[in-house]
């Protein structure tokens, strides 16, 4: 791997350890080993164990990979059964608090980063530090980001599965038509806004660009113009500042009017926009680099490439890291069933290999030859861009009531796209709901 490659993953550690505000870094210095011994024991009684894992990231696409690792696990642990229960993300995490409040929950299960906080935060979720040393286990093993990622008020909470980002899709025969070069490292909004208003131009159905108006979409643009959602100690939201109302009013720009560059919900009549793209009516695309594998396999009528996302006072680009964590409420058997399932398919060299093979995000282990040949895999040409991306990334804000204040935005980003509302009182009225709900973290 190339040096600069090294350094770059290096830097996305470094935005993972933003999160230290609320996640105490924890010593990494354990001894190497694996859960083995656990599973001979086990096996030479002939016990066994079923857990239940409950996943939304694999969707269509990669759902024969995570098959394939849980075979793999359970051929060399024939002592544990792995029950896959899978839904898809926009019903995931609802359905997962109506279980976990319940009698139906998972034995262990998966989250992404900003509802890991929240589950972290309130303690419901199992501490992990105990069962790296009693079971043979190895903190080392993991990426030093990743696992300071899973970590808070100096514990582990769960175990790193995989950390991705989001990077430019665009399509080069448009580019092309529309006489525009292509983005390079340098470009910035303007740039962007620039190309995407003369590829718009090409067809009444051909579209510029597609960047949703989201809380996802807008805590990493506001840090693009040196903004944020809230205070640097954590204690505030700042969700009308200069910043990030010339930010939104950028977003808007483009996804309202006569002039947008951006499709609406009736402009992509029933389609969603990785469709749009996959059909060549989509010059650029802000969208994770879990779309390799359906890109690669669906477009043949065009080439694409991709690039690092641009910015405007600086660049920042998402960081997402998926974990995994156990019931707190299951008998022990099974907690110690489910902590080997999950590091063996975060660490386990046939795992991380299905997984780089399919492109299905990047593997959070630290040996850098079992990443060598994601950079080698094309399309798309520019995969170096992933880890020139990872140089900029940034973490959510760590909110413990995320859920209630993404809940809260939603409608009224919706209604500044659906009315073309000016982006200050948009923000306006998101700070006043936000403060009067009392949706900030306590201060400690």
């Amino acid at each position: 791997m190339k040096p600069q490659t090294k350094k770059r993953l290096a830097a996305a550690c470094a935005a993972m350890l933003s999160l230290s505000m609320l996640a105490a870094c924890t010593d990494t210095g354990e001894s190497a080993g694996t859960a083995s011994a656990a599973s001979d024991t086990a096996s030479a009684t002939g016990e066994s164990v079923t857990i239940t894992y409950s996943q939304f990231s694999a969707g269509d696409t990669n759902i024969d990979t995570l098959e394939a690792m849980i075979a793999a696990f359970e051929e060399d642990n024939p002592d544990v059964k792995v029950e896959l229960q899978t839904t898809g993300y926009d019903d995931y995490f609802t359905a997962l608090a109506t279980k976990m409040a319940g009698n139906g929950a998972p034995d262990c299960f998966e989250l992404n980063l900003e509802n890991f906080l929240s589950y972290a935060i309130r303690d419901s979720i199992e501490p992990l530090d105990e069962y790296f040393d009693r079971l043979g286990a190895s903190k080392d093993d993991y990426a030093t980001g990743p696992l300071n990622a899973a970590t808070y008020g100096g514990k582990v909470y769960g175990i790193p599965q995989t950390y991705s980002t989001v990077v430019l899709f665009y399509n080069k025969d448009l580019f092309d038509q529309a006489g525009v070069s292509y983005p390079t490292e340098d470009w910035t909004w303007e740039d962007e806004t620039e190309a995407a208003e003369k590829i718009r131009a090409l067809g009444d159905d051909i579209w510029g660009m597609y960047q949703p108006v989201t809380y996802n979409e807008l805590y990493k643009a506001v840090q693009q113009n040196g903004g944020s959602l809230v205070s640097d100690d954590g204690t505030e939201f700042t969700m009308n500042s200069p910043e990030n109302v010339e930010t939104l009013s950028m977003m808007l720009s483009r996804a309202c009017g006569d002039n947008r560059v951006m499709p609406n919900t009736v402009d992509l009549a029933g389609r969603g926009d990785s469709d749009l793209f996959k059909e060549g009516k989509l010059g650029m695309l802000l969208t994770g680099i879990w779309m390799f594998d359906d890109f690669s396999q669906n477009i043949q009528d065009f080439d694409w490439d991709i690039a690092v996302e641009p910015g405007n006072t600086q660049k920042a680009t998402h960081l997402f890291s998926n974990m995994a964590a156990i019931n707190k409420n299951i008998d022990q058997e099974k907690k110690d069933a489910a902590f080997r399932f999950l590091n063996y398919m975060a660490t386990n060299e046939k795992c991380v290999k299905l997984r780089v093979d399919a492109s299905w995000e990047l593997p959070v282990v630290t040996d850098e030859t079992e990443l060598a040949p994601y950079l080698e895999q094309t399309p798309p040409d520019n995969r170096q861009a992933v880890m020139d991306s990872m140089e900029y990334s940034v973490a959510p804000p760590a909110l413990i009531e995320y859920g209630a204040v993404v809940d809260t935005m939603t409608p009224i980003l919706d209604d500044a796209v659906l009315n073309n509302r000016p982006a200050q009182e948009t923000l306006d009225e998101i700070q006043e709901q936000l403060t009067s709900k009392n949706l900030m973290n306590p201060k400690s």
